[in-house]
This record gives structure tokens, sequence and C-alpha cells, in this order.
């Protein structure tokens, strides 16, 4: 089995592709080894010391670290990601993926909804290929008084280019294909 990595915008975020389907559906985040729980591959790449997030895609794995330098840290991660997929078990455990990927409600006026059809249907086709090409994903949350409010995963969760992302792509985008957008702000 052959993982290839690759950088990502966020220097504290590296993108693991183990050449194998990770997520089949939807994604999944996790800020600490308490919510890893509820995914072996999670879990065991938390017990990696300097680990500070975990972060699974279509067909890869984002790992967010402090402290120690990537040259120390990669072969440790590469090792278990390897073991975990050599061994079969599932990448999630057998409780519902649904409470760890999109659990948080949307919000938005009754008389939205055309408006929300819209920016939801630009995010997914425009934005969140892109986003996730760099380890990362973007959902929607909202939508009020003119402005969107976005969730940030996985690499672009803290990343420092984050803020040019929402404010010159993001929000350039949608303002011009739907003209009630005025902001985009990151939740």
């Amino acid at each position: 089995m052959f993982i290839q990595t690759e950088a990502t915008p966020n220097p504290a975020t590296l993108k693991f592709l183990p050449g194998k389907v990770v997520m089949q559906t939807g994604t999944a985040e996790f800020r600490d080894a308490d919510s890893a729980a509820a995914s072996p591959l999670a879990s065991r790449i938390f017990t990696i010391p300097g680990v500070t997030g975990v972060f699974f895609g279509y067909d890869f794995v984002t790992v967010s670290k402090d402290g120690p330098e990537w040259q120390h840290l990669k072969p440790a991660i590469l090792g278990t990601i390897m073991e975990h997929f050599m061994s079969g078990a599932p990448v999630m455990g057998t409780a519902s993926t649904s409470a760890q990927t999109d659990s948080d409600e949307e919000f938005f006026e009754a008389g939205d909804e055309t408006i929300v059809a819209t920016i939801k249907e630009l995010l997914e086709t425009r934005v969140r290929p892109a986003v996730a090409q760099d380890g990362g994903d973007i959902t929607f949350r909202g939508f009020k008084d003119g402005k969107v409010f976005l969730n940030m995963k996985g690499s672009c969760a803290g990343c420092p280019s984050s803020t040019a992302t929402l404010k010159h792509g993001v929000q350039n985008l949608l303002r011009h294909f739907v003209p009630e957008v005025q902001e985009v702000e990151a939740v």
C-alpha cells in the first residue's frame, strides 16, 4: 500500500491520500481524542503526540498538528494509516457517522429557500471540490440579513489563508450569482 501526502495551504495540516475511499458519503472532523472515539482510525491517529485534529474526506485524511515538525510526525501517521487500512477495520465505528459529520442545524428565514438552494448548489459544485483538493471542506450553516454563514473544516479550519478564501473567493462568487448575498462569514 502506497500513501501519498500533499501539503495544504495550512502549514499545520498535511493531507494523506491512501488510494482508497475513506468516507463513502459526507465528511467527519475530530478536534480531540474524545470526539475521535467514534472512529477507530481517528482514535489511532490521536495516540501520536502532537496531533490536534483529524478530518476525513471522500478519499483523504487530513491531520493537523502543533509542536513537532512534520518530518518527525509523518512516518508515524503514515504507519498508522497503513496499518489501519491493511487490517480491514472500518474507518468509522458502528455508531452513526451523522453525529460526527454535519450535526449542526441550518438556519435561514422561511422566504429564503430559493436563495439558500442556489447558495448550496454553488458551494457543492464550485467551492467544495476546490477546498477538498486542499484537504478541507466548507459547508453551509445559515443565511440571515444578506450574510452567509459557513463552517470550515479540515485544513481550512485555522488556516492562515482561509480568510482570503472566504472573503475574496467564496464571497465574490456568491455575490456574483446571488445578488442578495452581501457578506460571507465563518462560524
